[in-house]
């Protein structure tokens, strides 16, 4: 080839390139300003208040301050009489911990908590921010016309689903995972899903939701192209299988699995909150109202659209059934349902808007198209306010930050290092657990750890918090090997025996709790 030609050639597909790099350009200022947004709307929810979402966040964020100063895999002797004990604690959230690692660089002990506190807060604006923009790219990808604004729909969808998002617990990152997994999915990249699902072992034990995505697709690429997509299932079940195995904590992973895991989708554990119950349907419908209604409007686009459905359509309809299945056993898996039922009707509706937008009809009414996604939003505007403004009401009124500040402080200067302090409420651990690391605990994070260490020690731990034990100083000392007592004010029958105690002697109360020493 000549110089000229080159250089005639040279000259053609340089305007190309400047095409593409103002493009991409336009795309990453984009990407960069709906980031900015998604940061800003959780920001408005999570600080509705200057509590954390919830208790278990407490305990996350310690973990997180823990691993960045002791390394990755912290001593923890602070639940000796459950199966989190030193010999026998898995950290199944390693990978999330980690992450709020990062920002976790203050003890409690220095200030109280507050930037700890303000750590864990940014750190969970952040993190579902990022699977928010993953699902943008997932709905870009498949061609879904304004694909900014039906991720910007997240956050209309519910209430209830904006809450768990905002939790400094891994939830958010969960959903990351398997909105990853479902692109890389439908674009084929199966063996993305390898280090995809070991990090979801190490990210939050909900890991196995990852292999049934991909049961999900490789059905649906056998119902419509009649080939069966093997590698799809192979690639993430050896990932699970390896972040399982190459773990610091094999085998203590694989023995929590089987007796913490399997009992709860037995259905046999005992109850934890409220969270593994299921909702009201009324309640159902005013927390989420929009994503019921999204995947209605999904089921009205199929019909709608005189073409037969598409993979990628099928396979959001069945994860959105599966979903919505999971949500009505249970309200925690609201923390998946609404974002895949609006992308349902994404991938639904979106052949619908292209077939419009390419019609002649259409074509000889360009100044229509503005009005598509004018329209779109004036349909979010709405449930927009809702959604936000019942979300940060709902993290309003979460108890105070400081709630068990001064109490667990005031054991951490009186206390001797390794002191056992029996609880008479589980869910009081994290928050004790955040301010003092100092003392040791009876039950923290699931009741069910200390049944399934000792059934018959569960038992005198229910006995003793319900006031059914006179003078229960004896058996908390024998028992449990405590040496200190820490009750909220709500336990009125066992502060009662308490008081009656001569062996106990009230050393600290506040407006939140009261502590008793036990005499020898």
């Amino acid at each position: 080839m000549t110089t000229s030609a080159l250089t005639r050639e040279e000259t053609a597909v340089t305007p190309l390139i400047r095409h593409q790099s103002a493009i991409n350009i336009r795309l990453l200022a984009g990407a960069l300003i709906l980031f900015a947004v998604f940061l800003g709307l959780f920001a408005y929810v999570q600080y509705g208040t200057d509590a954390l979402a919830g208790t278990d966040g407490y305990y996350h964020i310690k973990m997180g301050y823990l691993i960045r100063h002791e390394g990755l895999k912290p001593d923890f002797p602070w639940l000796p009489q459950t199966i989190l004990n030193q010999d026998a604690y898995y950290d199944h959230h390693l990978l999330y911990h980690v992450y709020l690692a990062l920002f976790a660089a203050t003890d409690p002990g220095v200030d109280g908590g507050l930037a700890l506190t303000q750590s864990a807060k940014i750190a969970s604006i952040i993190l579902p921010s990022l699977a928010f923009m993953v699902i943008w790219w997932l709905l870009r990808r498949q061609n879904v016309p304004w694909a900014s604004l039906w991720a910007l729909g997240l956050f209309a969808v519910s209430e209830a689903f904006l809450y768990r998002m905002s939790m400094p617990r891994a939830q958010s990152a969960s959903l990351l995972v398997l909105a990853l997994g479902l692109h890389w999915l439908l674009q084929k990249r199966y063996r993305l899903l390898l280090p995809l699902g070991f990090a979801y072992v190490w990210f939050y034990n909900a890991f196995p939701l990852l292999i049934v995505m991909a049961v999900i697709y490789v059905v649906a690429t056998l119902m419509m192209e009649r080939r069966f997509a093997w590698p799809a299932l192979v690639y993430p079940t050896v990932g699970i299988i390896l972040g399982i195995v190459i773990n610091p904590y094999f085998p203590q992973d694989v023995t929590f699995i089987i007796n913490h895991l399997l009992p709860k989708l037995a259905g046999d554990s005992i109850p934890v909150g409220n969270e593994w119950s299921p909702y009201r349907t009324w309640t159902l419908v005013e927390n989420s109202g929009p994503a019921l209604a999204a995947f209605v409007l999904g089921i009205m686009a199929l019909g709608w659209r005189e073409k037969r459905m598409d993979k990628s359509t099928l396979v959001a309809l069945t994860l959105a059934v599966l979903f919505g299945y999971m949500l009505f056993q249970s309200r925690r898996f609201v923390e998946y349902f609404p974002a895949f039922a609006l992308i349902f009707l994404a991938l639904s509706a979106a052949p619908l808007l292209n077939d419009w937008m390419a019609s002649e009809w259409w074509g000889k009414r360009p100044y229509l198209t503005p009005f598509l996604p004018i329209a779109m939003i004036a349909i979010l505007a709405w449930p927009l306010y809702t959604s936000l403004t019942d979300a940060r009401s709902q993290l309003a009124d979460s108890k105070p930050a400081d709630q068990y500040a001064e109490a667990a402080l005031w054991l951490r200067a009186n206390a001797e290092p390794g002191a056992r302090v029996f609880q008479t409420d589980w869910d009081d651990f994290t928050r004790l657990f955040f301010y003092n690391t100092d003392a040791v605990y009876t039950v923290g994070l699931d009741p069910t750890y200390l049944e399934l260490y000792d059934a018959s020690l569960y038992d005198e731990w229910v006995d003793i918090t319900q006031g059914n034990v006179e003078q229960p100083s004896q058996v908390i000392r024998d028992r449990f090997d405590s040496q200190y007592i820490f009750s909220d004010l709500n336990h009125g029958r066992f502060i009662e025996q308490a008081e009656a105690d001569p062996q106990l002697k009230e050393v600290y109360r506040d407006d939140y709790a009261v502590i008793y020493a036990i005499l020898n």
